[in-house]
């Protein structure tokens, strides 16, 4: 399976958050899984630690992906059109570039976010 982390869902993996609720931790750790953290979520993250509406301490976001063993997804033109296209349902950008990484990509979004099974894209149930 691959799998798209929402940018929360790989907050809560690095700080093994007890809301990332099993069967998605057990996705996640799947040697069968192929999990990705997109650039977008790094950015997202940096603009909230910025504004003092995330602390990550001494957190090296970006280097934990190789170090979970996680591939990282960088924003293509392709991507950046396509969430461009997308319908309303979810006006945060972030949200939108993930669910367009994940049709393009043919991925499964792990998220909480109920607003995104608005969308044509494969969510991680659980």
């Amino acid at each position: 399976m691959k799998l798209l982390l929402d940018t929360h869902a790989y907050l809560w993996w690095l700080a093994d958050d007890e809301r990332l609720g099993t069967p998605w931790r057990e996705a996640i750790a799947s040697p069968t899984a192929t999990v990705f953290v997109s650039a977008v979520s790094i950015w997202e993250i940096a603009i909230k630690a910025a504004l003092g509406r995330l602390e990550l301490g001494d957190s090296d976001v970006t280097a934990e992906i190789a170090h979970n063993g996680f591939q990282e997804l960088p924003i293509s033109a392709a991507h950046a059109s396509q969430a461009g296209g997308l319908p309303r349902v979810h006006d945060d950008p972030f949200d939108r570039m993930l669910v367009a990484q994940a049709q393009l990509e043919g991925l499964t979004l792990v998220s909480a976010d109920k607003r995104l099974s608005g969308y044509s894209v494969l969510l991680l149930d659980w």
